[in-house]
């Protein structure tokens, strides 16, 4: 099992930040590198509690699915996204939001296992972390843009 764990401090109240984080259409922005859509289920606006929404995006030169559904939701402060469909053996998103002097303090975990083996885990330590890393931090990039600039309008 794979865990990677980000903080981002966002100038914006959790409210913004933790709506911003389940928007399908601010998540597609985001993943823009790899053409990600939503394709299925939940495919713009807020994706709420029991909610699926399915995502087909171009990762390592291959067209790829992932359906996933949001099991937990606690309003403006934890959310979680798991995979029900798709190509890990296990993949859960865990996303966390506190408050503090105005500033929300954003924290992702995101935990997998990827199928195939040792060939998978030398897939994962050689090249997928790095590309899953990136592709949340670009995200969060993406979200602090649009959730400060929002604060401010």
């Amino acid at each position: 099992m794979t865990t990677i764990n980000l903080t981002t401090k966002i100038n914006a109240p959790k409210q913004i930040v933790f709506d911003a984080s389940r928007n399908i259409d601010i998540h597609q922005q985001s993943a823009s590198p790899s053409k990600e859509k939503a394709i299925a289920g939940v495919t713009s606006g807020l994706i709420n509690l029991n909610e699926t929404v399915t995502w087909r995006g171009r990762h390592f030169g291959f067209y790829l699915t992932h359906k996933s559904r949001i099991p937990a939701m606690n309003l403006y402060d934890y959310f979680v996204d798991e995979m029900e469909e798709g190509n890990f053996i296990f993949f859960k998103h865990e996303h966390f939001f506190e408050e503090e002097n105005g500033i929300t303090i954003m924290k992702d975990k995101l935990q997998y296992e990827t199928p195939f083996g040792i060939l998978g885990k030398l897939f994962d330590v050689l090249l997928l972390k790095k590309h899953l890393t990136n592709f949340l931090l670009e995200r969060n990039k993406v979200l602090k843009e649009v959730s400060e600039k929002k604060h401010l309008k």
